[in-house]
């Protein structure tokens, strides 16, 4: 779509103040595909030359803003990477031509920060953290989890850039169960939740998206049962916190988080006991 209210593309590489109407431009899948009439200038992030994927001396993977679903997909994962599966799943809830992949990035969906965002879901199910940027050159840290405030609401303040998110390498390294449910064949995400074992101490995390306007990660010490499980869900999930839009009903997102929830408990549970 022709946005006719942009007067300027800007090369982010050459700074200068934010100024009101401003907007990054990453791959530009969202931005231009709908009317932005409030936008003025847009700064162009794809000449910041920013490694799409680096492992981390630790083992970890840090992912830049820049990264397009498709490098996401191809990117060769480490054996040791029990996880590794969880990558795929994820880029393939979008459930978008391969146009998109190769244009739209990890930054982008999460600053979207959309309930069936499949990248805010991969990121906080394995504990990333978001590097973000000021204007000011002032960096700060935050878990992906607490980045995602509601739904297409996040902590980015005014001009602040999403740089990374990087995911440690112990929640890489562990075992994970995905779950996800739309209202049609090829709909949108309306429930996606995603279990992994922490493969130390065997605490199980269960992360809700897409069903909740923002991540919902529940922590066990030890794989609960059927009644705590639903239990600690019931509690953690208040009745507001359920999306209604189009591609789901709360009371649809409610039942089926309980339902899949189970599911990946269950799976889990087999893990622990091979």
């Amino acid at each position: 779509m022709d946005l006719n209210t942009v007067l300027e593309v800007r090369d982010a590489r050459r700074g200068g103040a934010w100024r009101p109407g401003d907007a990054w431009l990453g791959g530009g899948t969202y931005l231009f595909s709908e009317p932005q009439p409030h936008l003025r200038r847009l700064v162009d992030l794809s000449r910041m030359g920013w490694e799409p994927l680096t492992v981390t001396p630790d083992g970890g993977l840090e992912i830049a803003a820049t990264c397009t679903i498709a490098q996401l997909s191809r990117f060769p994962k480490p054996a040791g990477w029990a996880a590794a599966p969880l990558f795929e799943q994820c880029c393939r809830a979008f459930l978008a031509s391969w146009k998109i992949w190769n244009m739209a990035t990890v930054g982008g969906n999460l600053c979207n920060s959309l309930p069936a965002g499949p990248m805010i879901s991969l990121a906080a199910a394995l504990d990333g953290v978001c590097l973000l940027r000021s204007q000011s050159g002032a960096l700060r840290r935050v878990p992906v989890t607490d980045f995602v405030t509601g739904a297409g609401r996040n902590v980015l303040q005014r001009g602040e850039l999403l740089r990374s998110v990087t995911l440690p390498a112990r929640t890489l390294a562990g075992r994970t169960a995905f779950r996800q449910a739309s209202l049609y064949g090829l709909g949108r995400s309306g429930v996606l939740v995603i279990g992994a074992l922490d493969p130390i101490d065997g605490e199980l995390t269960l992360t809700v998206t897409a069903s909740t306007v923002r991540p919902v990660q529940l922590r066990f010490a030890l794989p609960p049962n059927a009644e705590a499980l639903r239990e600690a869900v019931e509690y953690a999930i208040g009745p507001d916190e359920y999306f209604d839009d189009i591609h789901g009903l709360p009371a649809w997102r409610r039942h089926l988080t309980f339902r899949i929830a189970e599911g990946i408990r269950r799976e889990l549970a087999e893990e622990t006991h091979r």
